[in-house]
């Protein structure tokens, strides 16, 4: 059984090494950073409404066959058609198109075995000149409409998150010097910040059409009628100060 030491040799170094462990226990007290007083968290945004001024328009053909290398024929020769009849219309920024979608497919029967094939292709048509594209996609006859969709150009998002932020900026400056003062307190030290922006209505809101029939097609150059909506472009700059 161990038993501790009387000696006064013993006695003296317990006494070491009981002062030993005060001091290292006052050092790490002493290390410790003070806990942060008189800091307030804030919060500010800046919001803008623009009317949207990108258009994108979705013809699309479906073609079924018996063949998958006849179906996929069909489909090529209906996109070459639209691009031939489109592509004399683009403009940058205006009217500048793409393919999509390009693809065919088995059917199954009842039986679960292959009874045909199907496939689908896409041209895409976007751009600011709703007018053109509009046009433009109803002369494209070899195909359909499918989806309309209005959005934000990518120039003008850029501006206007950058107004935005510029606005919600002096709203918080403004209201973090307004806290200050109703504590009391002269001014205030800006501590921690973070900025974030978020769009409501500018992800595009879909229009579904129905293909007409190839036969019924003659009266479908007429320009579509389009109207865009807005979106609202939000920054928000939040963080803590710390009031002096």
């Amino acid at each position: 059984m161990f038993k501790a030491a009387t000696s006064p040799v013993g006695r003296g170094l317990a006494v070491v090494l009981s002062g030993v462990l005060l001091a290292g226990a006052a050092r790490a007290q002493a290390a410790k950073p003070e806990q942060p007083a008189n800091v307030v968290i804030i919060s500010a945004s800046g919001q803008l409404d623009v009317p949207q001024d990108w258009l994108t328009m979705t013809l699309t053909v479906s073609r079924d066959g018996g063949d998958a290398a006849l179906v996929q024929t069909q489909l090529r020769q209906a996109v070459d058609a639209a691009l031939a009849m489109v592509k004399p219309q683009v403009a940058a920024k205006q009217l500048e198109v793409r393919t999509g979608s390009f693809g065919v497919y088995p059917r199954h029967g009842s039986n679960g075995k292959i009874a045909g094939w199907q496939g689908t292709a896409e041209l895409i048509l976007e751009g600011r000149d709703f007018l053109r594209i509009s046009s433009t996609a109803g002369k494209a006859t070899s195909m359909g409409i499918g989806n309309v969709a209005f959005s934000l150009s990518r120039e003008t998002q850029q501006k206007l998150e950058s107004d935005a932020q510029s606005m919600a900026i002096e709203r918080f400056k403004a209201k973090a010097t307004e806290v200050a003062k109703g504590f009391g307190f002269a001014g205030y030290t800006l501590r921690e910040v973070s900025v974030s922006s978020a769009g409501q209505g500018d992800r595009p809101v879909y229009a579904r059409f129905q293909q007409a029939p190839m036969a019924a097609s003659v009266a479908s150059d007429a320009p579509l009628p389009v109207e865009a909506g807005k979106s609202q472009v939000t920054v928000t700059v939040s963080g803590s100060v710390q009031l002096r």
